[in-house]
């Protein structure tokens, strides 16, 4: 899996991992990573897809929630470090995409990857929609750029 994710276009951030993430030990508590990675997302979709994600939710009333999640967990992340947090899209469907999500260390060790499927949704029905077209076209023009 990591030779087809690493050959995807990939937007990366760089996060700092700060008290609030972490468990008495001082290491990420586990659950924070999809905190971080939602956030991944939300700026993927602000700085890179040019789609402002708060009116896509607030005023467009579109969902993105995750239908299917995958994660393993490789090396423990502690507080202080800071993190690079990469997302790729691994398959762009018509209701649906496919995240390739992960987080590396300052050492560029991978200390969590992540699958997640994610469905855009009508917040007032609740039910499936087709991508809107000019998220789409973000998209695909992102993954072409980017994979030059």
């Amino acid at each position: 899996m990591s030779e087809t994710v690493a050959a995807l276009p990939r937007f990366v951030t760089q996060v700092p991992i700060r008290f609030a993430h972490c468990d008495p030990a001082g290491i990420i508590f586990f659950p924070q990573y999809l905190v971080l990675f939602n956030g991944l997302v939300e700026d993927w979709f602000n700085q890179v897809l040019q789609v402002p994600y708060a009116q896509m939710l607030a005023t467009d009333r579109i969902g993105l929630p995750i239908v299917h999640l995958e994660c393993d967990f490789r090396a423990i992340t502690r507080m202080g470090e800071v993190v690079s947090l990469g997302l790729s899209v691994a398959r762009l469907g018509t209701r649906s995409l496919t995240l390739a999500l992960d987080c590396l260390g300052p050492d560029g060790q991978l200390r969590v990857s992540a699958q997640k499927v994610l469905v855009f949704t009508d917040l007032q029905t609740h039910q499936a929609l087709n991508i809107p077209s000019n998220i789409r076209t973000a998209m695909e023009q992102w993954m072409q750029s980017s994979s030059h």
